[in-house]
C-alpha cells in the first residue's frame, strides 16, 4: 500500500505572524477557505495570543467561530494555559504548543526559564489530556539557537523523553531558524522513530539555509510521516532572528508524491492559494519548484 504523509498547512499561522503587512480577519479568513479546498488534512488557522505581542493574530476567536465546514483538523497555536482555555471556549479541539529547547530562546520568546517553560506545557499536557483534546507540542530550535548556537542532540532528546511522559498527541521537532543539515536530522529522527514509533512525530522545517526540503527527505528516510509546511514558503517566528520562511508546502507536496507517498493534496488548488496570498502580501510567494509546478499545472 502507498504510504500517506500528513502535511499540516500552517501558512494562516506561522506563515503571517512575522508579516509586516497584516491582513484581515476578512482576509485570514478569505485565505483559509482557499487552503481548506487544496484538500489538506490539517490546517493551523491562527493562535490564541496577546494582540499586543503578536497583532497579526488578533481576531483568531472570530475566524475559530466562522471556519469552512471541510473535513479536516482545525488547529490554533497556544502559548500558555490561558490561550488554552481561550481556544477550548472557541471550539478548537487541537491545539500547538512550542517550548524552545534552550535557556535563551525561552528567555527572549517568552520571558520565562527553560524549566518554567517544561512545567507549563506539561500542565497543558495534562489537562488536555483529561479533556480530549489533542496537543502538538513543538520543540523549538531543536538544532540551532539564535541566542546560545549549536544544540545538542543528547539534551533535545531528554527533553522529548520528559515531554513524551505526558503524551501529546504529537511531539514535532522545530528547525525553527533553518539551521539543520541532512545528517543531523536523520541522527535524531532515527533515534526518535526507533523509540517511539512514527505517529507521534513530526517535522517542522524553514529553508533558511537552503536545505529545508533535504531535511524533509531525511526525515522521511528515518520514517516521519507528518510536516508542518506553509504554502508558497511563507513564514518566520519573530522571536527568532534568522528564522526565514517554512519549507513550502508545494515542494513538500511535490517531493513525497514524486517518491511514491500520497498526500491527497491537490496540486492546482494549492498553488490557487498561494496565488491569492501574493496578492493579499502584495508580494510574489512560492517554493523552490513553484514556477515548474506552475507550467506543469497550466
Amino acid at each position: 500500500m502507498t504510504q500517506q504523509v500528513v502535511i499540516k498547512e500552517v501558512a494562516a499561522r506561522d506563515g503571517l505572524q512575522a508579516q509586516p503587512k497584516h491582513l484581515t480577519v476578512e482576509q485570514r479568513m478569505s485565505l483559509l477557505v482557499a487552503l481548506a479546498q487544496t484538500g489538506v488534512p490539517e490546517l493551523e488557522i491562527g493562535s490564541f495570543v496577546s494582540p499586543k505581542a503578536v497583532p497579526q493574530m488578533a481576531g483568531t476567536d472570530e475566524i475559530a467561530a466562522n471556519l469552512p465546514p471541510v473535513d479536516l483538523a482545525y488547529s490554533a497555536l497556544v502559548p500558555n494555559m490561558k490561550g488554552y482555555e481561550l481556544a477550548v471556549q472557541a471550539g478548537i479541539r487541537s491545539h500547538a504548543i512550542a517550548l524552545a529547547a534552550t535557556e535563551e530562546m525561552n528567555q527572549n520568546n517568552i520571558r520565562k526559564s527553560l524549566e518554567e517553560t517544561l512545567v507549563m506545557g506539561e500542565d497543558i499536557l495534562d489537562r488536555a489530556a483529561a479533556e480530549g483534546v489533542a496537543v502538538h507540542a513543538y520543540l523549538a530550535v531543536a538544532f540551532e539557537c539564535p541566542y546560545e548556537g549549536p544544540v545538542s542532540e543528547s539534551l533535545v532528546l531528554e527533553q522529548v523523553d520528559r515531554l513524551m511522559q505526558h503524551k501529546p498527541a504529537r511531539l514535532v521537532i522545530a528547525d525553527t531558524i533553518g539551521a539543520a543539515n541532512p545528517a543531523a536530522v536523520q541522527s535524531m529522527m532515527q533515534k526518535l522513530v526507533d523509540r517511539y514509533g512514527p505517529d507521534q512525530l513530526g517535522c517542522h522545517f524553514h529553508d533558511t539555509r537552503a536545505m529545508g526540503l533535504a531535511n524533509v527527505y531525511a526525515a522521511l528516510q528515518a520514517g516521519v510521516r507528518q510536516f508542518d509546511a506553509s504554502a508558497g514558503g511563507l513564514g518566520g517566528c519573530p522571536f527568532a532572528p534568522g528564522a526565514k520562511g517554512n519549507v513550502a508546502t508545494e515542494d513538500v507536496v511535490m517531493l513525497c508524491e514524486s517518491m511514491g507517498y500520497e498526500t491527497g493534496i491537490a496540486m492546482p488548488n494549492l498553488l490557487d492559494a498561494v496565488a491569492l496570498l501574493s496578492d493579499m502580501i502584495g508580494a510574489p510567494q512560492g517554493g523552490r519548484a513553484h514556477t515548474w509546478l506552475t507550467k506543469q499545472c497550466a
